[in-house]
């Protein structure tokens, strides 16, 4: 059993919810995620460039080659870099 103090340090621990932020997303680490994600870039409305659809190429190639982990964070900067081509615009 959890003392009160205990369960109070871990409650502060989590730290208060911002107002800034958006509603949280869950995220795991697989084939889904890596199809939701690719989904995205593909809806991109903006004509993407070399970089990303580069990046975008490769994230879905290692997802699809079990590297699931790291396809995901290739997909995630080709959409970073799609947004920030947007806003440059």
């Amino acid at each position: 059993m959890l003392r009160p103090t205990t369960l109070a340090v871990m409650l502060l621990a989590l730290g208060p919810a911002r107002a800034d932020e958006g509603p949280s997303r869950t995220t795991t680490d697989n084939a889904e995620y890596c199809e939701a994600l690719a989904a995205r870039l593909a809806a991109s409305p903006a004509p993407v460039s070399d970089a990303p659809r580069e990046l975008g190429e490769e994230g879905r190639r290692l997802c699809a080659s079990g590297h699931v982990r790291t396809g995901i964070a290739k997909l995630r900067r080709a959409l970073r870099a799609t947004r920030a081509e947007v806003r440059a615009e």
